[in-house]
């Protein structure tokens, strides 16, 4: 039996809204969803109905199923706010995330993962929604790229959305990780992808990544959900390596070219800044960066433990680091996913 923070929370009650659903995290949020926790609606909010038609094939939406399918895009305010009418939890995850894409159109960028963000805010206070998770990532930290910046601005932006809701019931928080292995554009894939050529490209043989699987990212949105106060940002205990170890245990057989790091990259991620620690707590198995006063209540935080002077969450200097066999097992889980 759950005691824990959340263990009062009753998914079969709720309406579930979650943006970018047909994306990887959204598919695999669904199936959780789904599989486990049996919500009395989950509608998924996305923009492009070929993905949305695949994805009715194995969640459909017939009479008495939960499944509701709306086309929509979080540019549109309008739109939003119709498909957020009853829904008590909004997890936001609809983003451009692809960071060359990001370099190239900066404008479309800023339109989804900014404005779009937004107009995810105001349609939940306008529609009363209980809670709503948006989704960031370590880029989000000391940012050099694009992709990273409208992140950072999301990020404060659902922070600060806790100061607009006034007597409102709706509360925001945030989750912050790393890479997810074999989503979309990843770069497990890509090394893959060039098995076959008997070469693989690395951008810089020093870089280093935290990496969190698809199953655990949608499982710690779930317990932030669960167990938010508002105004925290959620970020996991989770294990890095560095990248030429994933090529090894991907192809092992291929020749290695060193193509220089690319614009907007970075040779190691951070998930908390030295800055950020000072306002942050530990806790078994994760970290919560608490809100500013008088933003939200301490809620989780309140059992964590401080942090020591200095620290910071850094990929290069992670105490957790996976090991060779790990690595293996996560390359066989995205190659048989691949084919």
């Amino acid at each position: 039996m759950n005691n824990g923070p959340g263990a009062g929370f009753d998914w079969s009650t709720k309406s579930v809204l979650v943006t970018g659903g047909t994306g990887s995290f959204g598919k695999k949020f669904v199936e959780v969803m789904v599989r486990e926790f049996h919500p009395k609606k989950l509608i998924v909010f996305s923009r492009d109905e070929l993905k949305q038609y695949e994805m009715r094939q194995i969640h459909p939406d017939n009479e008495g199923d939960p499944l509701r399918y709306f086309i929509g895009d979080v540019r549109d305010p309008r739109r939003l706010r119709r498909a957020m009418n009853g829904v008590d939890v909004v997890v936001h995850t609809a983003a451009m995330k692809q960071v060359p894409a990001c370099e190239y159109n900066p404008i479309e960028a800023v339109l989804t993962n900014i404005t779009g963000t937004t107009n995810v805010i105001d349609a939940a206070l306008d529609a009363g929604v209980d809670r709503v998770v948006g989704l960031s990532t370590d880029k989000a930290v000391n940012p050099v790229n694009l992709y990273g910046a409208t992140k950072l601005v999301a990020e404060k932006l659902f922070v600060q959305a806790n100061a607009y809701r006034g007597s409102g019931p709706t509360k925001f928080s945030c989750v912050r990780y790393g890479n997810v292995v074999g989503s979309r554009g990843s770069v497990i894939p890509l090394f893959l992808s060039q098995r076959s050529n008997g070469r693989v490209t690395v951008t810089d043989s020093r870089m280093t990544r935290f990496w969190i699987t698809l199953e655990q990212g949608v499982r710690f949105v779930i317990r932030a959900v669960e167990t938010m106060e508002g105004g925290e940002v959620f970020v996991p205990k989770i294990p890095s390596t560095n990248i030429m170890s994933v090529v090894e245990a991907a192809t092992p057989e291929c020749r290695v070219d060193i193509i220089g790091i690319r614009p907007g990259e970075k040779l190691h991620e951070v998930l908390i800044s030295e800055d950020e620690a000072r306002g942050a707590v530990e806790l078994d198995e994760m970290y919560v960066i608490r809100p500013p006063a008088p933003l939200g209540a301490d809620g989780i935080a309140a059992r964590g433990r401080a942090l020591a002077d200095g620290f910071r969450y850094s990929s290069d200097s992670n105490e957790c680091s996976l090991s060779a066999d790990e690595i293996r097992e996560m390359v066989a889980d995205v190659s048989g996913a691949v084919r």
